[in-house]
């Protein structure tokens, strides 16, 4: 069932998204970030939220010693 949610959310957000950065007010901004939000508490604890933080991490990690 989470995992439904999240892709309604997904969809929800590239929805919202898609729609020109003139047009939306300061709460369209603030909804949207609290569905994004919403949408990585509800990723974060399943097997896809973790290879994507795996991914992140070593790009991350990455990018920081290619810094040094």
């Amino acid at each position: 069932m989470t995992l439904n949610v999240a892709v309604l959310l997904a969809v929800i957000i590239v929805w919202r998204l898609r729609r020109r950065t003139e047009a939306r007010s300061r709460f369209d901004e603030r909804l949207t970030v609290v569905i994004v939000l919403a949408l990585g508490v509800l990723i974060a604890p399943t097997p896809a939220g973790q290879g994507i933080m795996n991914i992140i991490g070593q790009f991350a990690n990455g990018v920081t010693q290619d810094s040094r």
